[in-house]
């Protein structure tokens, strides 16, 4: 009985606190706090990044998957992407790249990025749930998914130019 009595105030605290909790929506909104960055509904840091193409500059803020098990996960499950929004990939050298599509609901571009922050090649619409390798054609310093047929919506190729501050 006691232990019941233990749990159930357990659980009423833990109400509490997540109706008091902050909505994962309101970090993003209000930006940083203490010099920390945002953080997305998945828990990753938020990042501006911009690609440079034709003269235009586009402007994202993205997801940064740092660590081999947020990459492993990546948008995974997602059922959505904001056209402004999208995930990259960085890593700590210079590498071929392959990722496939398992567990993930929408399309995706995926876009392969050198040292320099040029664009390698650009993997348009990736098949939803598709168990094929999508392979960069050099070793690449990151990728970055976008909602699929934003590459092209935007006139992005390889060449273009991607930049992002990164909050390691």
């Amino acid at each position: 009985m006691m232990v019941i009595r233990y749990c159930g105030a357990m659980l009423a605290t833990l109400a509490l606190v997540a109706c008091n909790a902050s909505a994962p929506g309101d970090a993003v909104a209000q930006g940083t706090v203490a010099d920390k960055p945002a953080a997305s509904p998945a828990g990753l840091d938020l990042v501006p990044l911009t690609i440079t193409s034709g003269g235009k500059t586009h402007a994202f803020t993205v997801e940064m998957a740092r660590t081999s098990q947020q990459q492993a996960k990546g948008l995974m499950f997602r059922t959505e992407l904001a056209p402004d929004m999208g995930m990259l990939f960085p890593f700590p050298r210079p590498k071929p790249a392959s990722f496939w599509m398992k567990n993930t609901v929408i399309a995706l571009d995926l876009l392969f990025v050198r040292s320099d922050g040029t664009i390698e090649s650009i993997a348009a619409n990736a098949e939803p749930y598709s168990l094929d390798p999508i392979s960069s054609g050099e070793p690449v310093a990151a990728v970055l998914e976008l909602a699929g047929g934003r590459a092209a919506e935007l006139g992005l190729k390889p060449g273009d130019t991607v930049t992002w501050r990164d909050r390691g």
